[in-house]
């Protein structure tokens, strides 16, 4: 059984309406709240000086984003257990906080008793994702790393150019191939990938995977 009360716990959100509810949420909990910060910047230099058992994090914020926050404490020997809460529900960004070494995933529609659990599944050194996010989460991701291991090199570097904005003339320039070439590109993408063929149909995908892409 954990004692709440023994349990410190950093926030970091960049906005405050948020941060001050999780915070209220938490301590009504009983937990202890050591500090909050409402940049990536600050949150670093809190968690390293607390050396907080938690730290709720957002992705998004100024300065240094959640994922750089996780690494860069990680560097530094920190023993905290970082859990994400955020609006994304994207696989790729789940796919994302795990390799940084995150050990819980939220939605911040999660409720108080979601958080508690992710908090506590952290402590054990588990990874908790939040009730909102598909019972089936770890297949689905599994499924999507699969598929983009079938992509050839050629294959990769083309969705890497194609999620930087790059028309199939741009991308068949700064490879020095023929357009043709890349359109068969483009067209062993859709096959391996199993998407629904159409002219967006790369685009669209890149929309919901893009932390998948950065990390090829």
């Amino acid at each position: 059984m954990i004692d709440k009360n023994k349990i410190n716990i950093v926030i970091a959100d960049d906005h405050p309406i948020m941060l001050k509810g999780i915070k209220d949420e938490l301590e009504d909990a009983g937990y202890t709240v050591s500090g909050t910060a409402e940049n990536g910047a600050k949150a670093l230099e809190l968690i390293v000086r607390e050396k907080p058992h938690i730290a709720l994090i957002d992705i998004e914020m100024p300065l240094l984003s959640g994922y750089e926050v996780i690494k860069r404490s990680a560097e530094q020997s920190n023993k905290t257990k970082f859990i994400v809460m955020t609006y994304h529900k994207e696989n790729g960004f789940i796919i994302q906080a795990k390799k940084c070494g995150a050990h819980g995933y939220l939605l911040k529609e999660d409720d108080i008793k979601e958080v508690e659990k992710c908090i506590e599944a952290a402590l054990y050194d588990e990874f908790y994702y939040g009730k909102s996010l598909n019972e089936n989460i770890d297949e689905i991701i599994s499924l999507e790393m699969k598929k983009l291991k079938r992509l050839t090199p050629s294959e990769r570097t083309v969705l890497r150019l194609i999620y930087k904005g790059n028309s199939s003339q741009q991308i068949a320039h700064q490879l020095s191939i023929s357009i043709r070439t890349i359109e068969k590109h483009r067209s062993n993408i859709i096959q391996k990938l199993e998407l629904v063929k159409s002219i967006d149909a790369i685009s669209q995908w890149i929309k919901s995977h893009k932390e998948l892409i950065e990390m090829l």
